[in-house]
């Protein structure tokens, strides 16, 4: 029998088992032990939150298939009320097209259709999914009226209203996913919870003057590129104040396939808010070039912070580290 006295806390003198060094049968040490310097301080370095199982195609697409429809709504809303007719048509056309493809992409990574009327079986204020489900719910059929009525001439007066109405609405849907995402534990979209929503507007943004730079006569374009301006200044700001505010796990942001994307979308949101500014307003070619940017960019950005925060789950150091970082300053 041993000596060690026994207390609340274990055995006195004898270190945790945990501290142990795992090894095989063999001796050797056994490839899922944690490493003696491993800074995540998690059980055999394995994830401490389970990551999304969202696939990347389909929700990275959803953030900005949603993105790009409720920017074209606002566009072609600011086209109707300023008698752009051609720029409000093809706004209607290109956000009606984007939330079909938005909607897909979530169906199909949900696995049945059933899911997402499920969802509307509840209302809580406080699930941005919930919200988000309601909100897709209401701005569909409207957005939808709106379209149907420019295409076919009918009831001007109701399609009008309808294209406000969606216009209204789609400012909610180019920015609901950004709460979506931050109230997760994924460490880089939960850290980033006050930045992502002006990061997915200006995103957003820089998608519907994107597509509308392409799509529109260059005589009816002057409100795609003061939104452009607008969309892509605020999209580079915010990632900067965001990567800046994640501390440690900004470094999900500048490496891997996460940092890839979005240096690329950096510089092509930077190229096309150049174009917008100085040469989209008197050439055709520079005004498609500007809007080819600004929407890769854009679609960029979404599938970077998506690459990103998987990264960040996946990892327990940016778990661990931002805790304790917090728990110092609070206790000092």
């Amino acid at each position: 029998m041993s000596d060690a006295e026994v207390t609340r806390d274990g055995l006195t003198g004898v270190r945790p088992g945990r501290e142990a060094q795992m090894r095989a049968g063999d001796g050797r040490r056994r490839r899922d032990a944690p490493r003696a310097d491993h800074p995540g301080d998690s059980y055999y370095g394995r994830p401490i939150i389970n990551p999304p199982v969202w696939a990347e195609r389909d929700i990275a697409g959803y953030l900005f298939a949603g993105g790009l429809a409720g920017s074209s709504s606002i566009l072609a809303a600011g086209a109707e009320l300023t008698g752009r007719r051609r720029l409000a048509r093809r706004s209607k056309l290109a956000a009606a097209a984007a939330l079909a493809a938005s909607l897909a992409a979530l169906v199909h990574d949900l696995g049945r259709p059933e899911r997402f009327l499920n969802m509307l079986r509840v209302f809580k204020p406080t699930s941005p999914m919930n919200m988000g489900s309601w909100l897709l719910s209401v701005y569909g059929p409207v957005m939808g009226a709106a379209a149907a009525s420019d295409l076919l001439g009918v009831a001007p007066r109701a399609g009008r209203a309808a294209t406000v109405g969606a216009g209204v609405l789609g400012a909610g849907v180019s920015t609901y996913t950004a709460a979506l995402i931050a109230d997760t534990a994924v460490p880089a979209w939960h850290g980033g919870h006050r930045e992502l929503p002006f990061l997915f507007a200006g995103s957003a943004a820089a998608a519907g003057s994107g597509f509308a730079l392409i799509a529109a006569p260059r005589a009816e374009s002057g409100p795609a590129r003061r939104m452009a301006l607008l969309g892509a200044t605020g999209e580079l700001l915010a990632s900067q104040l965001l990567e800046r505010r994640l501390g440690v796990v900004a470094e999900t942001l500048r490496e891997g396939s996460a940092g890839t994307r979005l240096r690329a979308a950096k510089a092509l949101t930077g190229a096309g808010l150049i174009g917008a500014a100085t040469l989209a307003g008197r050439s055709r070619s520079a005004a498609v070039a500007s809007g080819a940017c600004l929407l890769a960019g854009s679609a960029l950005t979404r599938f970077g912070l998506f690459a990103a925060g998987m990264a960040s789950a996946r990892d327990p150091r940016y778990t661990v580290q931002p805790q304790r970082e917090r728990i110092a300053a609070r206790d000092s």
